[in-house]
Formats: C-alpha cells, structure tokens, sequence
C-alpha cells in the first residue's frame, strides 16, 4: 500500500492512476491523516489475457483456412 500527500496526488495523477490499475493500493492523505483511497472500478481497463474465453471456441471446420472460390479472381 502507498500513501501520497494530497500535492504529490495532484502532481502525478495519471501516473497513481496506472499504479492502481496495476492492482496497486494508493492511499491519499492529508498530513499523516489517510482520506481517500485510489481503486479501479470493477472490470476496468484490465489487459487482455490471450484465451481467456476459449471456452467458446466449440468447433474450427477443417477446411477455414481455405481460399474461397468466389473470391479466386481476386486472389490472382
């Protein structure tokens, strides 16, 4: 857990705000008196973990990766 003063707060803002999305517990105060502490809404901006919903990719036909007749002219 980090306590800031509330000047220091005010300073680096964007940078306590990536701190506290990264999981980190930012605490402002006011003299050594804690106020307020900084947290993420739930669900935001988190990073995207590849195949974290790969549970949804029931079946891939064999033949996806295929060209497309109708596009052969195309493809020339």
């Amino acid at each position: 857990m980090a306590t800031v003063g509330i000047h220091e707060a005010k300073t680096h803002f964007s940078k306590l705000i990536q701190r506290a999305l990264a999981g980190e517990e930012i605490v402002i105060a006011k003299g050594k008196e804690p106020l307020v502490k900084l947290a993420p809404v739930e669900g935001a901006l988190t990073k995207r973990k590849l195949g974290q919903r790969s549970e949804l990719l029931n079946w891939i036909a064999p033949d996806f990766d295929e060209p497309v007749e109708e596009f052969e002219e195309y493809m020339k």
